[in-house]
């Protein structure tokens, strides 16, 4: 843990164990619908579930790379992740993305996408103007997330037929755009 970096956070105004604690959740979240979305992006077949099936898949990588960004900071600011995967996944910010009924339903499944994306628009948002001016790692971390969850949101709406998204396509999935740079790779070094 950075003791001199968690004394500012505090000195600023922080609760740092409120902050862990949703950080912690945000974690969860991402964990959770990384596998949830897993799920979805297998069940989107034919001809409207294909064309899902891309944006699903990065937006399934890029929550996983949210998790991968997070943990470290919820470690330096003091906090860890509960040591039992249920409990972990009970204390997720946002409800499960659970397969629709009927899971031919594109429609159905796309209500389930876009609500996901909506409630870590809330998550980060909430961080964000928990940390802002206060906590500088902790805002842009989550503002990156914030980023990425926006674009993923307006993706998602855009097949709800709510408007065009601008969607471009990524190089490759699960490129996490703002989030890269927060990234460590296995070796230790950072990931580009």
């Amino acid at each position: 843990m950075a003791q001199v970096a968690l004394q500012v956070v505090k000195d600023n105004g922080v609760n740092t164990e409120e902050l862990v604690q949703k950080l912690v959740r945000a974690a969860a979240a991402e964990f959770t619908t990384y596998y949830y979305y897993t799920i979805l992006r297998v069940n989107a077949i034919g001809f409207e579930g294909e064309g899902l099936k891309e944006i699903i898949e990065d937006a399934r990588l890029e929550d996983r790379n949210h998790f991968e960004a997070l943990v470290p900071r919820i470690y330096e600011l003091g906090g860890e992740l509960p040591r039992d995967i249920r409990a972990f996944a009970n204390e997720a910010a946002c409800p499960d993305a659970y397969l629709p009924q009927n899971p031919r339903d594109m429609r159905e499944m796309l209500k389930v996408l876009v609500e996901a994306e909506r409630c870590a628009i809330r998550v980060y948002t909430d961080i964000c103007n928990m940390t802002f001016g206060k906590d500088h790692r902790t805002y842009e971390l989550s503002l990156a997330i914030l980023n990425e969850e926006i674009e993923h949101e307006a993706w998602f709406s855009e097949f709800l037929g709510e408007g065009p998204s601008g969607h471009i396509r990524r190089g490759s999935p699960g490129e996490s755009p703002y989030t890269s740079r927060f990234l460590v790779a296995p070796n230790g070094h950072q990931k580009v």
